[in-house]
């Protein structure tokens, strides 16, 4: 993910919700509720984007809570089968879980518990990693028909789960076994 002003992906990510308590009441910010309130009162709950959370946070308005993307319930899940967890549904927007996660832990965690994130990310990341490339390689070796019938449905099932990241790493991956497969197959090698 770019850290580029113009970057979809980091958009997306910083667009993700976050819970917010205010601790004071502001006058004249109803409308980020979406109702027909004037103000905001002091202990109102809403769920605000990142970006918006940050600048919040910041001038001490409200405090924020840990998203279920990343809830002790996730964490669990993660160290018990981390290829199970279905990435994609946790978070929308094309599901950048990893961008969600770098974004919240660069802009709103500081010390132990953005090294607690960022360990998370990356054990996350390492745990699945195997399996796209595993998957990515099997279904690329099974050359043109790999796309389609029983097990393309299979792929399309396993891709499903997978983060925006993990997508773009396991279509690279299925094209590089694709290639490799074509060579071998053309190459002088294969006739001996």
């Amino acid at each position: 993910m770019d850290d580029d002003y113009y970057s979809i992906e980091s958009i997306l990510s910083e667009n993700q919700k976050i819970q917010c308590t205010f601790k004071i009441d502001i006058e004249g910010m109803g409308h980020l509720a979406g109702g027909d309130e004037k103000d905001i009162k002091q202990l109102t709950k809403m769920q605000l984007p990142l970006w918006m959370s940050c600048m919040i946070v910041t001038m001490d308005w409200a405090d924020w809570h840990i998203p279920t993307p990343f809830s002790s319930r996730v964490r669990n899940a993660l160290n018990a089968e981390a290829k199970s967890v279905r990435l994609s549904s946790l978070v929308g927007a094309g599901g950048l879980w990893y961008g969600f996660g770098r974004s919240l832990m660069e802009k709103m965690l500081q010390g132990a518990a953005a090294a607690e994130m960022s360990r998370i990310l990356t054990k996350a990341f390492h745990s699945r990693l195997v399996e796209v490339i595993d998957q990515a390689q099997h279904f690329g070796a099974l050359g043109p028909a790999g796309g389609s019938g029983q097990s393309g449905d299979s792929a399309q099932s396993f891709r499903e789960g997978l983060d925006a990241t993990e997508r773009e790493m396991f279509a690279l991956a299925q094209e590089s076994a694709k290639r490799t497969k074509r060579w071998y197959e053309t190459s002088d090698r294969a006739t001996k």
